[in-house]
């Protein structure tokens, strides 16, 4: 059951990873390029508060 979740969560990450570049193509790549040339700190950061609202939001959804 847990290799089910897994694979359904990854699939759920592809699925919302989609969404901008197929909308909204343009605005997606000038974001990457914006993202391109921020240095490595600010992607750690960004990085980071993604990963504890990712992990704040699981937690609080299960």
């Amino acid at each position: 059951m847990m290799t089910q979740d897994l694979l359904a969560a990854l699939c759920l990450v592809l699925v919302i990873e989609g969404i901008m570049p197929f909308l909204a193509p343009s605005s997606w790549r000038n974001m990457l390029l914006t993202l391109a040339q921020s240095n490595e700190k600010y992607i750690r950061i960004m990085g980071l508060a993604s990963l504890l609202l990712g992990a704040g939001l699981l937690f609080w959804v299960r």
